[in-house]
């Protein structure tokens, strides 16, 4: 079996892209994110089509990939999972919404930290734009506000409103049509 359709299996219903008359459509990379005068944090993504349009996504950004590699920076993980509209997706530049739920997670590692909120649900919302550099390449970028945030005392301190990302994604499955 073809890791692209383990992974299919695994995170997503079968046959759901025959439901609504599309092929199936698997975007799998890697994101690249900064927090507005904060860390820089970088994961993997990946955006299962449904149709032309709807799309959900699952997200994993970490400074353990970005501020905190070789520094002293706070090891803080977001995991998300996300719907995306797509406007023109017959389009070369296509303009899109997304909507994120998840969770936060900061590792402050001192004991004398204990006692500060270091965990987080997470719901944002972002706009961006997508653009198939050489299919079955795409590069999407967008700007993102995160609607829970901390100030050290009622939430994490280090989760900040205002984040924006760029993510290069390789189309597995139907690479062909898109």
């Amino acid at each position: 079996m073809k890791l692209s359709a383990l992974l299919l299996t695994l995170f997503f219903p079968v046959g759901i892209g025959s439901a609504f008359g599309q092929q199936k459509a698997l975007d799998i990379g890697i994101r690249f994110q900064k927090s507005l005068d904060m860390y820089y944090e970088n994961g993997l993504t990946a955006q299962y089509m449904l149709t032309e349009r709807w799309a959900v996504g699952a997200h994993y950004v970490s400074s353990r990939l970005g501020s905190a590699m070789g520094s002293n920076a706070i090891r803080q993980d977001n995991m998300l999972v996300s719907g995306a509209y797509l406007f023109r997706p017959q389009r070369l530049l296509r303009p899109f919404v997304r909507a994120n739920l998840g969770y936060f997670r900061a590792d402050y590692e001192a004991d004398i930290f204990d006692r500060l909120p270091n965990t987080s649900a997470l719901a944002s919302a972002e706009a961006g734009l997508s653009y198939p550099i050489t299919p079955p390449l795409k590069v999407s970028g967008s700007l993102g506000y995160n609607a829970l945030t901390g100030d050290g005392t009622s939430g994490p301190g280090t989760l900040f409103p205002i984040f924006y990302q760029l993510s290069f994604t390789w189309n597995v499955f139907n690479a062909a049509t898109r």
